[in-house]
């Protein structure tokens, strides 16, 4: 009798999304992993008590830092970003916040493109500042002369994202892997849009990626988690800036996480057993278990998401409500070219658009809509919309709000899963609206709008 499989290297994605990282169950051959709400698990021996706080013996030790229940979302998602390990936290914001504590410390610098997520700049800008942990901005991520002079010595990471929320000004990660690569410094890429459905950044170069598994990857607004993927490819020897909490041996006698694990395993370690075992923004196996039924279907949604939120995009650009629409996919649009090479023109389902009357059209469109939920969460089966001037990018000032191109009329739609003909008639309905209301300018009336 054929025993089932459990290494599925080299199986498809639809496939891995549905076994890989799962394990037999002794107990009860239950099919689904059960659910381990144990806050700790009992050793065998002196020994093994020891190795599990050595980190010489692998296993389960506290739930804080490992769960049975959470290691196999880990191992799943390691296996379809084609990591070599993974580690799931509390949200997406303590996935950023562990890795980047990580690699980072007070005195350091990083570098960031100007264009991602209100929250993720918040992060850096206060609580990260606070620790005495500076960031930089490149605001033009193709301008290699940008980059070099935001480099500075002192310098440790890099982070971006592949498709910017709510922008949709999709990042060139092969072109930034190669900067990061030049510096000597590893990059963090952010795919909670993209997912690994739509790109692998470690395949582009990165060295890390993060997840919002919140978002797409758990997809149905269930439960907060984050997740830090381990390229496994990062040398750490070769570069000239040091990171000694992951090189350096940590107590008399035993050796570094780099000396003991090698290149591929020793950050995801190094990584569970220091930042997220001391800080401890630990996953919820509950919401383990949500994220791990989320990702069984993740390419069946990714195709209704990615096919409605083109439709409605190019549905929009034709609008006479509407000023512009953000997103790259589209004819015409700067990015373009980059958009079909990368992700075949569908740039993920979040995105942007302006609509007429500034921030009354903006007003009376959201309040007009019935299908689309005002909610500030994105990657959810419902279709969503939320203002970001007075929402997500409230604390920002004017100036920057500006130059980040977040207009008083724009909206941000992350688009859901529900029939496309349903979704186009509710935003129809609100643009409806904001004509009824008399703030759609002659000049679009007779245009269509403004591409």
């Amino acid at each position: 009798m054929a025993e089932p499989h459990y290494d599925w290297a080299g199986f498809g994605f639809d496939t891995r999304q549905v076994h890989a990282g799962e394990a037999p169950e002794p107990g009860h051959g239950s099919r689904i992993t059960p659910i381990h709400l144990a806050n700790a698990f009992r050793f065998e021996s002196f020994d093994q008590t020891h190795g599990r706080f050595a980190g010489t013996d692998e296993g389960q030790l506290y739930s804080r830092h490992l769960n049975p229940t959470n290691e196999v979302a880990e191992r799943r998602i390691a296996s379809l970003e084609g990591g070599t390990g993974a580690v799931v936290v509390g949200s997406g914001t303590a996935a950023i916040s562990s890795v980047l504590i990580a690699l980072l410390e007070s005195g350091d610098r990083f570098v960031s493109t100007a264009s991602i997520y209100s929250g993720t700049q918040i992060l850096f800008d206060r609580a990260l500042k606070r620790l005495g942990i500076t960031v930089d901005y490149v605001w033009d991520p193709t301008d290699e002369a940008e980059w070099a002079a935001a480099i500075h010595p002192d310098t440790k990471a890099i982070f971006t994202e592949t498709i910017p929320n709510p922008k949709n000004d999709i990042v060139d990660i092969g072109f930034v892997a190669g900067i990061a690569a030049r510096h000597g410094v590893p990059l963090v890429v952010d795919n909670t849009v993209a997912t690994p459905y739509l790109i692998r950044p470690l395949e582009h170069g990165a060295s890390f990626v993060v997840h919002s598994s919140t978002k797409f990857l758990g997809g149905h607004g269930a439960g907060l988690s984050g997740v830090i993927i381990d390229g496994g490819t990062f040398d750490w020897r070769a570069t000239d800036r040091r990171y000694p909490l992951l090189t350096d041996p940590q107590a008399p006698g035993v050796p570094s996480f780099l000396d003991r694990l090698g290149t591929e395993q020793a950050f995801e370690s190094y990584l569970r057993l220091t930042v997220v075992n001391d800080i401890g923004p630990a996953l919820s196996p509950f919401n383990g278990f949500l994220l791990q039924q989320g990702i069984e279907t993740l390419s069946l949604r990714m195709e209704r998401h990615l096919d409605n939120a083109r439709t409605v995009a190019l549905w929009l650009a034709e609008q006479p409500e509407v000023e512009s629409v953000d997103f790259a996919g589209l004819p015409g649009h700067p990015a373009e070219a980059l958009a079909e090479r990368l992700y075949g023109g569908r740039t993920g389902s979040v995105f942007a658009f302006t609509v007429a009357g500034g921030l009354e059209g903006a007003r009376v469109f959201i309040d007009r809509l019935q299908v689309f939920s005002r909610m500030t969460n994105i990657g959810d089966v419902r279709s969503m919309a939320i203002h970001p001037g007075t929402t997500t990018h409230l604390s920002f000032s004017d100036e920057k709000r500006g130059r980040l191109g977040i207009a008083p009329g724009l909206i941000r739609l992350s688009v859901g899963i529900e029939t496309v003909d349903d979704l186009i008639t509710d935003l129809a309905n609100g643009l409806r609206a904001v004509r009824d209301a008399g703030l759609v300018p002659e000049s679009l009336s007779l245009t269509g709008g403004n591409r």
